[in-house]
């Protein structure tokens, strides 16, 4: 699912069980452990990272999120098509979609929210999910 953020920022948001994107994005930012890793990687044949995120958890190196996180957001107001996804399409990759608008200027408080109206209605699943986006830094950590 298309997503654009109110500063302009599009960005397309989706679970990696649902098979390949419709359009091949310019980047990717997937979300998930080793075995999700060595599920997909092959077959993600264009640029792309990976943030070991376990499925309803955290990211295991936060800091490496963080910045992965911006540079997405970097990407995606340069016009470039990128794609952010985890297994299922909620939980993590809401999280991040919650992240990229509080960088876009939603308020930490409103961002879970805004996500929910603009992607999908369970994103950002747990309590610790939310938590990080309201502790999200918005400054420039590169």
């Amino acid at each position: 699912m298309v997503v654009e953020l109110p500063d302009g920022a599009v960005v397309t948001g989706r679970g990696l069980r649902g098979g390949p994107p419709e359009v091949e994005p310019g980047y990717g930012l997937y979300l998930g452990g080793a075995r999700r890793r060595a599920a997909h990687d092959a077959a993600l044949t264009w640029p792309h990272e990976w943030v070991d995120w376990p499925d309803f958890l955290l990211p295991r190196d936060g800091g490496a999120a963080v910045r992965l996180i911006h540079d997405l957001h970097r990407r995606a107001l340069a016009g470039e098509a990128v794609e952010v996804a985890c297994g299922g399409g909620n939980g993590r990759t809401g999280t991040v979609l919650a992240c990229l608008a509080v960088l876009s200027g939603v308020p930490r408080g409103e961002a879970v929210a805004w996500t929910r109206a603009h992607y999908r209605k369970h994103a950002v699943e747990t309590p610790w999910q939310k938590r990080w986006v309201l502790r999200f830094p918005a400054n420039d950590v590169s």
